[in-house]
């Protein structure tokens, strides 16, 4: 599970990146700007943003993603105390919040109660490499912190080649099992998909056996 904390206090920062990281691979941030260029080249499983932060409020911050069609859940830390602001954040699109000072088991009850209620689930990524998996849930290849969201067809050819490791896949039964037999791809087509796959996953992973189809490594 991959969370990203937005907090500009180092120290508390520093409190919870170090807790946190016993179970999770965590990011810190401490403003908004730094938040969003991390988002831009990674996924990630949960945000925990600090409300007041210099330059952009994280209730700003996830407006401002949730505008952009970015679902991923959410937890506010605040030390407001009045209602406004957990309204604000609510309307934001947040789903839970968490008063500062808090202690750190605290926290982590309200992250895993966040792992049920998304299903967050370690199981639904399988490893491709060092640095690669795929995320079967979002149709996603992370490699070495960066997301590539694949294309539909794309998904599912890479499954199809992850269910078959180490076995020979001629054209004809890629074709069979990907596509409705009234929309049967011309081999130029099947040949981009697997160059896609090959620039995403690394060009070692597929290898062509000349004359009978492709290979899974």
């Amino acid at each position: 599970m991959r969370i990203l904390l937005l907090e500009d206090d180092p120290v508390l920062g520093d409190i919870v990146t170090d807790f946190l990281a016993a179970r999770y691979e965590v990011d810190h941030a401490f403003d908004a700007e730094a938040a969003l260029s991390r988002i831009d080249g990674s996924r990630y499983d949960l945000y925990l943003f600090d409300i007041n932060v210099p330059g952009r409020s994280g209730i700003e911050l996830l407006r401002a993603l949730r505008g952009e069609f970015d679902t991923t859940p959410a937890i506010f830390i605040t030390a407001y105390e009045d209602t406004a602001h957990l309204t604000a954040g609510f309307d934001a699109g947040a789903h839970d919040y968490i008063k500062k000072p808090f202690a750190l088991e605290e926290l982590a009850a309200r992250i895993e109660n966040s792992k049920r209620l998304f299903k967050i689930d370690p199981e639904s990524t399988i490893v491709i490499g060092e640095k690669c998996v795929y995320d079967l849930q979002r149709h996603s290849v992370i490699r070495e912190g960066k997301m590539v969201t694949l294309a539909p067809k794309e998904a599912a050819m890479l499954e199809y080649f992850l269910a078959h490791p180490g076995r020979t896949l001629s054209s004809e039964e890629l074709m069979t099992n990907l596509w409705d037999f009234d929309h049967l791809p011309s081999d130029a087509t099947l040949r981009s998909h697997i160059r896609r796959l090959r620039e995403v996953i690394g060009s070692e992973r597929i290898t062509t056996v000349r004359g009978v189809g492709y290979r899974y490594e």
